[in-house]
């Protein structure tokens, strides 16, 4: 029987109910239906309309609904393994007993809700932002800075950036002054920097 792989990006959506118990630490890992594959080890996770932490995946695990046990149930943030196995026939309808889940283990590396506000970039890394306006702002980005925006997500580097877009290193400021805007928009729209 060969079943449909589903990959997971740089962004990992949670429901709002979770983002708290992510945060505080009580949940450490999400089960999901199927064969799912984290295309990276660092990823952005979002719950309530909003990124909540980079995390990064510790481990990936597929077993059988049957096969779930207490522990899995308790690091996705419920009491039992009954408890999981109740939430999981509720989200995914008609789950059976032989049906593939994954569970992804992950630890918090950076909390979204608690940014250090007096930094320029909130402590975040330049591709981050850059991940988040796209994400957060997209319709409203002029093409200029989804150019930019774009450019870093697969550079990870202002310098690289600036000079594969503006020809020079010595245009690295163009790329910080879009990060900045990017960086205010998404604070004036509540998408960070509130608790």
């Amino acid at each position: 029987m060969s079943m449909k792989v589903r990959f997971i990006g740089r962004h990992l959506m949670v429901k709002g109910r979770y983002v708290r118990m992510i945060l505080d630490g009580f949940k450490t890992a999400t089960i999901r239906h199927g064969i799912v594959k984290p295309k990276y080890r660092e990823v952005i996770v979002h719950g309530g309309g909003r990124p909540i932490a980079k995390v990064e995946v510790v481990s990936v695990k597929y077993k059988r609904v049957r096969e779930l046990s207490n522990q899995d149930a308790v690091k996705d943030g419920f009491r039992d393994r009954d408890e999981l196995i109740r939430e999981l026939r509720r989200v995914y309808q008609g789950i059976g007993d032989d049906d593939w889940v994954t569970v992804i283990e992950f630890r918090v590396i950076q909390r979204l809700d608690k940014l250090p506000l007096e930094d320029k970039y909130l402590g975040l890394t330049p591709t981050d932002i850059a991940r988040l306006g796209l994400r957060y702002l997209g319709e409203e980005l002029s093409s200029e800075e989804k150019r930019v925006l774009l450019d870093l997500t697969r550079t990870n580097s202002i310098r690289a950036t600036a000079y594969r877009l503006y020809g020079s290193i010595d245009k690295r400021y163009l790329v910080r002054r879009i990060l900045r805007k990017i960086v205010n928009r998404l604070k004036e729209q509540g998408i960070l920097g509130r608790s």
